[in-house]
C-alpha cells in the first residue's frame, strides 16, 4: 500500500532550505504559506490561533500574542513557533485534508481521535479523567528517540516526530520490546498483519483475533498516520471504530438474550441457557487470559453477569461468533441428567485431577518441564496416573460413563413392540 505522507515528505524536502529549523523541528515555506492561507478564515487549534483582519495578521499560542503584523512578520512570527505550526499543518492539511481525499486518514472522526489517543492529544471525546498533553508537551517527548509508546493489545504503537512536524508510526509486538529492529521481520503494507495474526508462535491456528496470541518477531517499521490505523484494524477488526463510539457515548450494546434470539439453524439451540450457564461462557472465553477486548454486554437489559469483564483497551459490543459456536456445545452438555458415580482415590490422585483441568484450562500444559514430577500436570507423571486408574477402554477407575442396564425381571421371551 501506498504511504501517502511520501508525498508530503517529498514537496517539503524540495523547500526545507527555504524553511527555518527552531526546537528540532524544521519549518517549511509549505506549511507557512497553509497558515497564511488559512488565517483568512481564521485558526483555532490545539492552542494556536492565526487571524487576519483588518489591522492586518494576528497570531497566538499560550502566554504570546501578537497582531496587527504584515504578510512578511506574520509568517516570520510562525516560524518562531514550530511546535504550534507543524501540529496545525500536519492535523488539519495532512491527516484530515478535504481538497484531497486520497491522502486523508479514512474512517472518520475514529481514526483520527485514534491517532490522537496515541499522543495524548485531546479530542472532544477525551474523558475528563484521562492524561492529556499540550503541544509543547507532546514534541517534547514525540521528539525522543523511543518516541510516544501506547498498547493496544498485543500491539506496540510508537509515534515519533519527523523533520517537519508529520508523523511516523512503528507497529510491533509487545513482547519484542527490547528487540532490535533489524533483527525482526520488516513489513509495510497494513494488510500483512492479516497473515502475521493467522497463527501464533507454536503455528497453531487463530481463530480469534483478538485472543492474547499474537506471533512475535515481525515490525512494521515506519507507517503514516493512514496505513497505522489500517494495520492496527487488520490485526484487531473494528476495534478502533468501537473503542471511539464507546468515548462518545455512541456504542451499540447488544446483550446475550438479544444476540441468542436471533440464532437460526443449528445454533437455535442457544437461547435455552440460562444466566447462570451465560456467566460460566464469559468467565471461560470472555476475560483478559482469552481476549483482549472488555465485555460490555449482559444477559439481557435486566440481568447482569458475575463474570469479570476484563481491563481491554477496547470494548466488545455483543457475543462474537467463536462464544456462540461454543455456546451450541454447551447448550448440548447442560441438557444431560447428572449421575452419581464412584471412584476410589487418594488424596494426591484427586489433586493431582484438579491440577490437570486447571493447566490445560489455562494453557499451561507446555510450560510444564518433563522433569518436574512434582508438578500434577507434568507428563510423565500424568501417565503414571492413566496407567494406574484407567482401564484399557479410558474409563476413569474402570467405570463406565454409560452403565449397564438389566432387566430385572429377567427374560419372558417376546416383549412385543417395546
Amino acid at each position: 500500500m501506498t504511504a501517502h505522507a511520501d508525498t508530503d515528505a517529498d514537496a517539503d524536502a524540495e523547500t526545507a532550505t527555504d524553511g527555518r529549523e527552531a526546537g528540532g523541528v524544521a519549518v517549511t515555506d509549505r506549511q507557512l504559506d497553509g497558515l497564511v492561507d488559512a488565517a483568512g478564515e481564521g485558526v483555532e487549534f490545539d492552542g494556536l490561533s492565526a487571524w487576519h483582519d483588518e489591522t492586518g495578521y494576528g497570531l497566538a499560542v499560550p502566554g504570546e500574542e501578537h497582531a496587527g503584523l504584515d504578510e512578511a512578520a506574520f509568517r516570520a512570527a510562525a516560524a518562531e513557533l514550530p511546535a504550534h505550526l507543524t501540529n496545525w499543518y500536519t492535523w488539519q492539511l495532512s491527516i484530515d485534508y478535504p481538497s484531497e481525499p486520497d491522502r486523508s486518514v479514512g474512517a472518520g472522526r475514529h481514526y483520527r481521535a485514534f491517532l490522537r489517543w496515541l499522543e495524548y492529544a485531546p479530542t472532544p471525546s477525551t474523558p475528563a479523567w484521562e492524561e492529556t498533553r499540550d503541544v509543547e508537551a507532546r514534541y517534547e517527548a514525540l521528539a525522543r528517540e523511543a518516541g510516544v509508546v501506547r498498547h493496544w493489545g498485543d500491539l506496540r504503537i510508537a509515534v515519533r516526530l519527523d523533520e517537519h512536524g508529520g508523523r511516523s508510526y512503528e507497529v510491533r509486538h509487545v513482547d519484542d520490546v527490547d528487540v532490535p529492529a533489524a533483527e525482526l521481520e520488516h513489513h509495510h503494507d497494513p494488510l500483512d498483519a492479516r497473515a502475521i495474526g493467522r497463527l501464533d508462535d507454536r503455528g497453531r491456528y487463530r481463530p480469534l483475533r483478538t485472543a492474547p496470541s499474537l506471533a512475535t518477531g515481525w515490525v512494521f517499521p515506519a507507517l503514516d498516520p493512514r496505513d497505522a490505523v489500517e494495520t492496527v484494524e487488520t490485526f484487531y477488526p473494528a476495534t478502533v471504530a468501537n473503542w471511539h463510539l464507546e468515548r462518545a457515548g455512541e456504542l451499540d450494546v447488544t446483550h446475550w438474550a438479544e444476540t441468542a434470539g436471533r440464532q437460526t439453524g443449528i445454533y437455535g439451540i442457544v437461547d435455552e441457557l440460562d444466566a447462570g450457564a451465560v456467566d460460566r461462557i464469559a468467565a471461560s472465553c470472555c476475560v483478559d487470559s482469552q481476549c483482549h477486548k472488555r465485555r460490555e454486554w449482559e444477559f439481557d437489559d435486566d440481568r447482569d453477569l458475575d463474570a469479570d469483564p476484563g481491563d481491554g483497551p477496547f470494548p466488545c459490543r455483543e457475543p462474537c461468533s467463536l462464544v456462540v459456536a461454543a455456546a451450541r456445545k454447551w447448550t448440548t452438555l447442560e441438557r444431560e441428567e447428572p449421575r452419581t458415580y464412584e471412584f476410589e482415590l487418594t488424596p494426591s490422585e484427586k489433586e493431582q485431577l484438579e491440577a490437570i483441568v486447571d493447566a490445560a484450562a489455562d494453557d499451561r500444559t507446555d510450560e510444564i518441564r518433563e522433569a518436574d514430577v512434582y508438578e500434577g500436570a507434568n507428563r510423565y507423571r500424568t501417565r503414571y496416573l492413566r496407567a494406574k486408574l484407567f482401564d484399557e477402554d479410558g474409563n476413569l477407575c474402570g467405570t463406565p460413563t454409560e452403565p449397564e442396564t438389566h432387566d430385572d425381571h429377567g427374560d419372558h421371551g417376546d416383549h412385543g413392540d417395546e
